[in-house]
C-alpha cells in the first residue's frame, strides 16, 4: 500500500489497465490482503472490474495499481491501492490517487470515498476522514467479504470533488 508521496527523480507513468495488467494487479492486491491490509480479489474480479484500474508499469510489471468504482451517480470508491513494498515512497500512490480523482472529476462525481489503514497517506492529498456511518450502506457492499467483518477498524477518507462555490 501507498505510504508516502516523496518526490522522485522520475515521472511517475499512470495508465489504464489492460487485460495483459491482470494477473500482476491481483498478484499485487493478494500480497497485502495477506497482511491484513485489503480485501483480497480473485483473478476473475480483477478481470471484471478491469475497466476500474489504473497502473504504473516497470519493466512491463505491474507495481502499482489503484481502482475507481462508481457506487451511485454522485459518489465513487476509491480502492484497491496497492503498491510494490520495494518501490514505495517514489509517489507513485499519490500519482493513482490523482489519477482517480482526475477520472472522478471528469466523470461529474461530487465525492470519492476510501476505506484505509493508512489515513495519514490520504490527508496528505488532502482528504479528510469521515464517520463511515456517514456514508450510504452501498459503500458497505464488500464489507461481508472481510474477515474483520463486522468489527472494521478501517478509516473511512472523503474528498470532495464540487468546486467550492457549487459546494453551497
Amino acid at each position: 500500500m501507498a505510504t508516502d508521496t516523496a518526490p522522485t527523480n522520475t515521472e511517475v507513468h499512470v495508465e489504464r489497465a489492460t487485460t495483459r495488467d491482470g494477473e500482476g494487479i491481483a498478484a499485487l492486491i493478494n500480497f497485502w490482503a495477506a497482511q491484513g491490509q485489503m480485501l483480497p480479489r480473485t483473478l476473475g474480479e480483477t478481470y471484471e472490474n478491469l475497466r476500474d484500474f489504473f497502473v504504473v508499469r516497470q519493466d512491463g510489471r505491474v507495481i502499482g495499481c489503484a481502482a475507481l468504482h462508481i457506487t451511485w451517480s454522485d459518489l465513487a470508491e476509491l480502492k484497491s491501492l496497492a503498491v510494490e513494498e520495494s518501490t514505495q515512497s517514489r509517489g507513485i500512490g499519490a500519482a493513482l490517487v490523482r489519477a482517480c480523482v482526475e477520472e472522478g472529476r471528469a466523470l461529474g462525481l461530487d465525492r470519492l470515498f476510501a476505506l484505509t489503514y493508512r489515513p495519514g497517506f490520504f490527508e496528505r492529498l488532502d482528504w479528510e476522514q469521515a464517520d463511515v456511518m456517514n456514508l450510504p450502506r452501498k459503500v458497505w457492499n464488500e464489507c461481508y467479504r472481510c474477515p474483520k467483518f463486522p468489527g472494521c477498524d478501517e478509516i473511512a477518507m472523503i474528498l470532495d470533488l464540487k468546486p467550492a462555490d457549487a459546494a453551497s
